[in-house]
């Protein structure tokens, strides 16, 4: 009896057991799935609904701020990519590009682990062990909420216009490779950047991006946006703004020569129909010779700085950073392309990468994504060149940002803000410090609205290159705080 009481027992408890594992289980099982729906949401951006800006997973504005490092995952060790990204962490950096298939001889030069993108150079036959390490620095940026702006591949290996090539992508073998890449990183956070610095000259090139295109959706289920990153002077506007694919348009102002006017090339893709957002991905890099040639001069931050400033004043949904010595990870003993001066550990420290994050700051300190161009807040001359004014108002009149390049005095209709009590600061992009000026008030016209108002605004020091400002002017009514300071949390109805 005793027996058959342990056995009953026994069996009991082991019932018990086996229940209790299905109940736990079935409440785990809705936990992990929430969880991996929440992490997917994090990884993933979207348009906003009005075509201009991108938006994160949970609803929030995302700023992208891109660095170009075409050449983290073919040069750097795991060492080294853990020192770029703390870097670029710390500077706030929000998109880092890099190319799967590298532009310096990527097919036949192996990575810092001695491995090679692929089998037989042959797109269909990816090396495993090459993209480890490629998931190691995913994994990374995905530590510290970064997307990468991955390149699936250089231009080289489909237009070899100039570069080592070889030409190995057929529309066919293109769906194959971005299919696997697709699957790989459907849940990582990326963002797919097409094309590779050339130009569409035939059909069969433009098959072999819509391929490519094609097998990525293919892969990650269309988890992530897709862009094209064209040669220097060319949109991506001018050869897919009207495929389903092409998420938003990228444009590569590039390093042709000083005072290039970006705005402009900003403006034509802002301006097209359907509407989609718009960034410069490849403006002109820090320390880079201009025009390729060192006895013209040298790109500096201040040269970045106004770049960057007039594309997001005409409409951009965010801006690329690049060094000429870091995205090519140049040091002594690698062949310096274009004249690389500097090893890229001491370029980190170059100064047009910490104002790039500062200047994140001053734009997320408002609400930025309500920005349209408005020249019209401009009064006066305002011709081309270095000097150049760009001006930007939010589409309610709360608060609007007027970029002075050269430190010149500006006269602006205050008016065009809808606000009786205006407060003006300038904003030093070079150190984000700030200084606040007395409220101006706007006067009344006859018969309501207001008078046309014009003040003059006249920038700390001496106009010159190097003393550029920025201009923000804010409803008194809207209590925005200093400039580049927190970021703006709109209220709670």
């Amino acid at each position: 009896m005793i027996c058959k009481r342990r056995g009953t027992v026994r069996v009991m408890l082991g019932a018990a057991v086996v229940l209790l594992a299905v109940a736990l289980s079935m409440l785990l099982a809705p936990r992990t799935t929430v969880a991996a729906e929440q992490t997917a949401a994090k990884n993933r951006l979207r348009v906003s609904d009005d075509g201009r800006w991108l938006i994160r997973g949970d609803g929030r504005p995302f700023f992208y701020l891109g660095d170009t490092a075409w050449e983290l995952f073919h040069r750097l060790n795991r060492e080294e990519v853990d020192l770029y990204m703390r870097d670029r962490v710390r500077k706030g950096f929000t998109v880092i590009q890099a190319v799967g298939l590298a532009e310096l001889d990527g097919l036949e030069t192996p990575n810092a682990n001695g491995d090679l993108p692929l089998i037989d150079q042959d797109p269909t036959k990816p090396n495993e062990a090459y993209f480890k390490h490629v998931d190691y620095v995913v994994g990374r940026a995905e530590a510290a909420n970064i997307f990468i702006g991955m390149l699936p591949t250089w231009g080289d290996k489909w237009n070899k216009k100039w570069g080592k090539g070889p030409e190995i992508f057929t529309p066919e073998n293109a769906r194959i490779y971005g299919r696997w890449l697709g699957q790989r990183y459907k849940d990582r956070p990326i963002i797919w950047i097409l094309g590779g610095d050339r130009p569409i000259e035939n059909d069969r090139h433009r098959e072999i991006i819509r391929a490519m295109a094609t097998g990525l959706a293919e892969g990650d289920g269309g988890a992530h946006l897709m862009t094209f990153h064209p040669l220097g002077g060319a949109s991506s506007a001018q050869w897919f703004h009207d495929e389903p694919w092409l998420s938003f348009n990228m444009f590569q102002s590039g390093h042709g020569r000083a005072n290039n006017p970006n705005y402009k090339m900003t403006l034509s893709a802002y301006e097209r129909k359907p509407t989609k957002p718009v960034l410069d991905g490849e403006p002109r890099y820090e320390d880079h010779p201009i025009d390729w040639k060192s006895d013209k001069g040298w790109f500096d931050d201040w040269d970045v700085r106004q770049a960057a400033y007039w594309s997001m004043l005409s409409g951009a949904c965010g801006h690329t950073y690049g060094d000429h010595n870091i995205w090519q990870m140049w040091q002594p003993g690698r062949k310096p392309i274009s004249a690389a001066r500097t090893p890229w550990r001491d370029a980190l420290r170059h100064p047009g990468s910490a104002q790039m994050g500062l200047m994140r700051r001053l734009f997320e300190s408002r609400p930025w994504q309500t920005l349209a161009p408005d020249q019209s807040l401009i009064v006066g001359d305002n011709p081309e060149g270095p000097d150049h004014y760009r001006a930007a108002r939010a589409s309610d009149g709360a608060f609007a940002f007027i970029y002075t390049p050269t430190g010149r005095t500006l006269k602006i209709r205050v008016d065009k803000l809808q606000a009786e009590h205006v407060v003006p600061w300038w904003f030093d992009p070079r150190n984000g410090q700030f200084t606040a000026m007395p409220t101006v008030t706007v006067k009344k016209a006859e018969g309501g609205g207001r008078q046309e108002s014009v003040i003059e605004f006249d920038p700390p020091g001496e106009p010159g290159r190097g003393n550029d400002w920025v201009l923000v002017l804010d409803s008194a009514a809207k209590s925005f705080g200093p400039p580049g300071g927190a970021v703006y949390q709109p209220a709670v109805r």
